[in-house]
């Protein structure tokens, strides 16, 4: 075994291991196994930046910007109310309605923003039909993925193996090669969650709150601070979180450590709040 396997092997699995431990952001773990890799001459400087300029990367890229650009113009939003019916229904009927739609919909779109857009929409409109949403979350998980494979944009996975085979020298894919195969596994996932999500699936779960709080409808949230945040550089004690977003921090995580005693903490772009609220604040976050 070469002196290249050994270091490749134990990056790997001191990667992995610091993965696992959430001790560092994800990003800086794999720049910095790169680096290692750059520095060791496993890989060459170009080889490094070749990645970066990867067709089916750049393509990934922007095809999230075109999700954002749907995602704020409210499109999808006013698409799964029409969807989703206001009367009592049944879970197979809803699941009918809705399913196979937001599958066509997760063909053209990354499935990131789709979940995001759908997952509070679906859950309030369950509380208000009566229904439990774990009924509707992991299907709509799920189909996401299902109608990804069906096109070539579908997934960025689809995209980034067509770059490789491209240069490679080979033909690529085109739009809707992979749907030859896909659309029939689509179809099997979704009748599966037909007929077994009801049965396999809780039809109640814990919220997760703190008991002193004695509210179910609050229940613990993740939220990353981005560069348009309102706050950053101040202090939590300077900048009314709760009046602005109508939510309680708990705690702020900041590359791999965790702070609680917040009260002269400052907020910077990239750090992970951990907030106590309600689902309006899923909705209130994002704009």
């Amino acid at each position: 075994m070469s002196i290249e396997i050994i270091i490749v092997l134990l990056s790997l699995v001191a990667m992995l291991t610091a993965l696992i431990m959430d001790k560092m952001r994800p990003g800086m773990i794999l720049f910095s196994v790169v680096v290692i890799f750059l520095c060791t001459g496993i890989l060459t400087p170009k080889e490094m930046l070749e990645g970066f300029s990867n067709k089916g990367m750049i393509t990934v890229a922007m095809l999230f910007l075109v999700s954002e650009g749907v995602r704020q113009s409210g499109a999808l939003t006013q698409l799964i109310k029409k969807l989703l019916p206001q009367e009592k229904t049944s879970v197979f009927k809803a699941q009918i309605r809705m399913l196979p739609s937001i599958a066509f919909i997760s063909a053209f779109l990354n499935n990131t923003p789709v979940v995001v857009i759908f997952a509070p929409i679906i859950k309030r409109w369950a509380n208000y039909v009566k229904l439990p949403a774990t009924y509707f979350l992991i299907p709509l998980s799920y189909v996401t993925i299902l109608g990804g494979i069906c096109t070539l944009i579908g997934t960025s996975t689809n995209l980034v193996v067509h770059s490789m085979i491209l240069d490679a020298g080979m033909k690529g894919f085109s739009m809707f090669e992979l749907g030859k195969v896909g659309i029939f596994i689509a179809l099997a996932g979704i009748i599966y969650l037909f007929l077994f999500s009801k049965k396999l699936l809780p039809a109640t779960r814990p919220e997760t709150t703190n008991e002193e709080d004695g509210d179910s409808s609050l229940h613990l949230v993740e939220a990353v601070i981005g560069p348009r945040f309102p706050g950053i550089n101040k202090t939590v004690g300077e900048f009314d979180f709760k009046r602005h977003y109508g939510a309680e921090i708990k705690e702020l995580r900041r590359s791999g450590r965790t702070y609680t005693n917040l009260s002269e903490v400052s907020f910077r772009e990239g750090d992970t709040l951990v907030v106590l609220t309600d689902d309006s604040f899923i909705q209130t976050w994002g704009e």
